[in-house]
């Protein structure tokens, strides 16, 4: 963290970190006041019948999206309320870890999310708990709600200890509301995780902060750690111009083959 923050933020908590956090990130400090459409996780594990009805908007709207299909394969709206969802505490842990080196609680208590009007997916998110790890430098390691972590590796330990918590409260109760095998519900954990750490370097804008996201994921994700199906799957490759880029393979599937038109995603595991 740059100087300027350390003077301006002698002691600063988590809601100083979300205000500094890039615009097009949509990381809050907290549900304002009079927007609809926000939902809190706990209320949604603790209700599973706010997850039935989030899926069922979402079959209307791809109903709607494509209106060819004679239905919707039940496998492709669960697999991306799956994924949207874990999505959630994946985003905002890792978008804290790449920009501050600061790692929250992603408790369901302490994260909500706001569904978009017109395609229904998590467009924004927020922050709720004010709690934090960080390390010893960081000018916020006075704060009383701080907690100091010696070094990175021990930052991406906790990181990925309390995504792996939230995501195994949410696989039980909405593994059983699908037809989704086990091993896909944490392969979508897994993807979540990755992309998510890859997505915080990429907002960045430049590609030394991608390579930057890129090694936040080899620190949170270096090997396998179960539950989770794999390490960072994140390698660089050929692009179409012939300079190498990075690129990933997924451990989940989304099903939107299945939609008329539409085939396998670049990188999907049925085409490896």
């Amino acid at each position: 963290m740059s100087q300027r923050y350390a003077l301006a933020f002698p002691a600063d908590g988590l809601r100083a970190s979300l205000s500094r956090m890039p615009e097009d990130a949509r990381l809050r400090g907290d549900v304002p006041d009079g927007e609809p459409d926000w939902v809190r996780c706990d209320d949604l594990l603790d209700e599973p019948a706010r997850l039935v009805r989030w899926r069922e908007r979402l079959t209307g709207w791809l109903t709607e999206t494509y209106p060819e299909a004679t239905g919707i394969p039940e496998r492709t709206p669960a697999s991306w309320i799956l994924s949207w969802y874990l999505h959630v505490p994946a985003f905002a842990g890792a978008m804290l870890l790449h920009h501050e080196r600061r790692v929250p609680s992603l408790a369901p208590s302490a994260l909500a999310f706001r569904i978009g009007g017109d395609r229904p997916h998590p467009d924004s998110v927020a922050v709720l708990g004010g709690g934090f790890h960080c390390l010893p430098t960081d000018p916020g390691s006075a704060h009383p709600r701080a907690v100091v972590a010696p070094d990175e590796r021990t930052l991406g330990t906790v990181l990925r200890g309390r995504f792996v918590a939230h995501a195994s409260l949410f696989i039980d109760v909405y593994g059983p509301m699908t037809r989704l095998g086990r091993r896909q519900l944490w392969a979508a954990a897994t993807d979540a995780l990755d992309n998510a750490l890859w997505s915080a370097g990429r907002l960045g804008g430049t590609p030394e902060a991608e390579g930057a996201g890129i090694a936040d994921a080899a620190l949170v994700l270096e090997s396998r750690f179960p539950p989770l199906t794999s390490a960072s799957k994140l390698t660089s490759a050929p692009g179409a111009d012939g300079r190498r880029e990075w690129t990933r393979n997924r451990e989940s599937c989304c099903f939107s083959y299945l939609l008329p038109a539409e085939s396998e995603c670049g990188g999907c595991p049925r085409i490896r």
